[in-house]
């Protein structure tokens, strides 16, 4: 009889460990959830971060051409202005 007391002791502890294992399990389970719906909020805001800086460089870029064509109009006029006086 003693051994058989010590079989189920052993399958009790093994019970218990295996009850233990799979209460940590879902401990980090849940903890590993919410760490990843952090991280999809982070990703969705970073994305919008990054849309928004897509704009500004669109922006940005077209403002340099103005810029950019507005120079080369007033050098246009210079150029008519000094051929014009070095020509009279």
């Amino acid at each position: 009889m003693t051994d058989t007391n010590n079989q189920f002791e052993r399958l009790e502890e093994k019970m218990l460990k295996a009850i233990e294992l799979f209460k940590r399990t879902q401990a980090e389970k849940r903890a590993l959830e919410q760490e990843n719906e952090k991280l999809k909020a982070e990703i969705k805001e970073h994305a919008q971060g990054n849309t928004a800086l897509d704009r500004e460089l669109i922006a940005l870029r077209k403002e340099r051409e103005d810029v950019r064509s507005r120079v080369e109009k007033l050098l246009e006029r210079i150029d008519l202005l000094t051929t014009s006086d070095t020509g009279a």
